[in-house]
């Protein structure tokens, strides 16, 4: 059997082996030890006692100088002992009889002399011969008196006792060791074939095989532990299942969620709704793998529907048919698919739907708010993976907010050109600039209420028109509209004006006469330049906006009054208040809704408009036939910068309609200043600094916002800048 020395089977055999080598040793190091202390003990007692034996008997041949006894008695008795090496006799440094063969070596007589305390002496020396420990011996010999007796005994025999001793140890050592090994064989046998089964196991394991188990057999700790092995085996092939089904899932989710967020970022990055439809519902097609849908969006008003297919998109508004898909789709459960035969008719689907074997309709809600559906046509054959619904759901819900942007844009896209290219006349006033369309629809805002208004812009603007357009689309265009100029007449005259007076208020009353404010019961009042009522009237005219009531002059009957208040002024009212001119109480009465108008300079193409309307009209009254306005003649219209806004623009067509000779109103036919303002150089000088006095203005007026001042003058922000740059306003601002 093959134990590899890196198995837990060759490290226990190892640790058993080395157990008892290792035990084996170090009783046979202490063994030894003790035998040699022993051994050495018995070797000094032995030198001791035939030393003393020895000197005892050549002490007389000594002292009677027997040199041939002395030496005769040396050899025998180191002949007689295998163990002393060699013996001789010193007196008063004088050699007298050794053992030696070749010769007596003179430096042993040096290594040992006899101690004064214990009367001998024992040293270790090394010998010539061989022998590497000796045991040297100093012995005095009748006190010292006959001289000293010096012999050499070998510790080969200590030597060689110590290695019997070490082969006996390795002897027993051996015949422990073997049946040591078997058993630990047997006994490793018995412990490693479970653990050999379970290390097998887990290579297994590592390798994939999450199915492998172990046989469990008996009861000890072993059976415990396979069955335990067993079991987490079984929970680890479980958890790494399900985290393999997690993951598929993650992957198939994050494989979603880029596909939607292409498709999301594919959409939103259209701007116009039918390209916005195109690509939706192509991108559904490839997730659904179907060639002929319709996806149905409500509007976030649920106003209107916006049918969306690869041909393109088309807005329904027609509440009916709204009704009937909110109908049907509200009782379909969302996020299911429903096959029916014929489930939409047209206009909602092509009329190839009617060819196919079914409808599949997938309603589509949002925090449980139906907001659409889609329709797909299946043929009999059908393909369609609708797998894929929660993910369609999920990219429709993304792009719903694109889509009702996309079709916001495209419907006022849509009104603003059906604005330029229908009539642009909003009841008397003619206009097609941005600003002034801004204008006609805060008087469809304004105009159904009972708010004051309040309308700045210089003269001839048209603010007598605006405030008529308010009245006419107001409940009140069946009453009357009484129009007071505040300027047409003094302070003394501008109350009786107002309020009427009483017979006999003064001098040259002779009856009583109603006011204004009496003649507009039920309508409007339009007062014209605000600002220029005197402070006893404003006072008083504070009173009827809050109250609706007044007294005529020189009488104590209150009359109360229904009708409504429409301001004017080509002043800045604000800064009239400030000044103390007007009352700040009585400005933000009249300043419940302001409105401004731009002039004429700032509305653009509007003065082509405008030239020609006047052109028809006055045409029309002169009885002649003026069918246009030659390009130069426009030019000319187009470049001069009316002070006088409308009004002028009105009288300067009167004019030259009364003076035009054809069918066409040519640049002879112009006033002359219109001329005059670019043949002389300082009129050009007027032109620029009027523009620049206008572009400070607007700049002040909009608190230096670029974005809107450009909005407000009707041009683009790069051209405001470069008449910035131009006329250097930026160095004085």
């Amino acid at each position: 059997m093959r134990i590899a020395p890196k198995t837990l089977k060759g490290s226990l055999l190892l640790a058993v082996a080395s157990l008892v080598v290792i035990s084996s040793l170090l009783v046979a190091i202490l063994a030894s030890q003790r035998y040699a202390e022993a051994l050495g003990s018995s070797l000094k007692a032995r030198a001791e006692n035939q030393a003393h034996s020895l000197s005892l008997h050549i002490a007389n041949s000594i002292l009677i100088n027997d040199l041939v006894g002395l030496h005769k008695a040396l050899n025998n008795h180191r002949r007689s002992n295998p163990v002393v090496e060699y013996i001789f006799v010193v007196r008063q440094g004088q050699l007298l009889a050794h053992t030696f063969d070749k010769g007596f070596p003179r430096e042993l007589l040096k290594v040992n002399s006899p101690s004064p305390q214990n009367g001998f002496s024992l040293v270790q020396v090394e010998s010539e011969s061989g022998h590497k420990n000796l045991l040297d011996i100093a012995w005095p010999i009748f006190e010292g008196k006959a001289g000293t007796l010096r012999m050499g005994f070998k510790r080969d025999v200590l030597l060689a006792e110590m290695h019997r001793l070490w082969l006996e140890v390795g002897l027993v050592t051996l015949i422990i060791l073997l049946p040591a090994v078997a058993g630990g064989l047997l006994f490793m046998r018995r412990i490693t074939r479970p653990m050999e089964s379970l290390v097998e196991a887990t290579r297994n394991m590592a390798k994939g095989f999450l199915d492998v188990r172990v046989d469990v057999r008996g009861k000890d700790e072993f059976a415990s532990l396979a069955e335990s092995f067993n079991t987490m085996a079984a929970r680890l092939e479980d958890n790494t299942r399900r985290l393999q089904h997690q993951a598929e899932n993650l992957e198939q989710m994050h494989s979603q969620l880029s596909t939607a967020y292409e498709v999301i970022h594919s959409v939103s990055a259209q701007t116009q709704l039918d390209s916005a439809a195109r690509c939706l519902v192509g991108k559904l097609g490839e997730i659904l793998t179907c060639e002929q849908m319709v996806l149905l969006l409500y509007s976030q008003d649920r106003s209107r529907l916006y049918r969306l297919s690869g041909s393109g998109s088309e807005i329904i508004q027609d509440q009916k048919l709204l009704r009937d898909v909110e109908s049907t789709l509200s009782a379909l459960p969302p996020l299911s698919m429903h096959k029916s035969r014929d489930l939409f008719r047209l206009p909602l689907v092509d009329e190839t739907f009617a060819e196919s074997f079914s409808q599949t309709v997938i309603p589509l809600d949002s925090h449980k708010n139906l907001f659409g559906a889609l329709v797909v046509a299946c043929p009999g054959d059908c393909g369609c993976d609708f797998t894929e619904v929660d993910l369609v759901a999920l990219i429709i819900a993304h792009t719903a907010d694109s889509i009702f942007r996309a079709a916001a844009q495209e419907e006022e896209m849509l009104d603003l050109r059906s604005r330029l290219e229908g009539n642009p006349v909003y009841g008397n006033i003619v206009g097609r600039d941005p600003e002034m369309q801004k204008i006609f629809n805060l008087i469809d805002e304004v105009a159904p209420t009972t708010a004051s208004v309040l309308i700045y812009g210089e003269s001839g603007t048209g603010k007598e028109l605006v405030a008529r357009a308010i009245h006419e689309k107001s409940p009140r265009k069946d009453k009357p509209f009484v129009i007071i100029d505040c300027t047409a007449f003094p302070s003394t005259l501008i109350e009786r004006e107002l309020f009427g007076h009483e017979k006999g208020a003064f001098t040259g009353a002779d009856a009583a006469r109603p006011g204004r404010f009496e003649k507009a019961e039920g309508g409007t009042v339009f007062l014209d330049e605000i600002s220029e009522i005197p402070p006893e009237a404003q006072v008083k005219l504070l009173r009827v906006l809050q109250t609706q009531k007044f007294e005529r002059l020189g009488g104590s009957r209150t009359i109360s009054v229904n009708m409504r208040i429409i301001a004017a002024t080509n002043k800045d009212l604000l800064e009239e208040v400030r000044a103390g001119r007007f009352r700040e109480d009585l400005y933000y009465r009249l300043e419940v809704v302001p409105i401004q108008l731009p002039p004429l300079r700032s509305r653009g193409n509007d003065i082509t408009l405008l030239a020609r309307h006047f052109a028809a009209r006055f045409s029309a009254r002169e009885g002649k036939q003026i069918r246009d306005i030659s390009p130069h003649a426009m030019r000319l219209l187009l470049r001069y910068p009316w002070p006088g806004n409308i009004r002028e623009l009105e009288n300067v067509m009167e004019q030259s309609t009364i003076m035009a000779r054809g069918d066409s109103l040519k640049p002879s036919d112009l006033p002359d200043k219109l001329h005059e303002q670019w043949k002389n150089p300082t009129n050009e000088k007027t032109m620029r600094s009027h523009e620049r006095d206008l572009l400070l203005q607007k700049l002040e007026e909009c608190a230096w916002n670029k974005k809107l001042t450009a909005e407000k003058l009707g041009i683009g922000r790069s051209t405001l800048y470069s008449k910035m740059k131009k006329f250097k306003i930026d160095q004085e601002a």
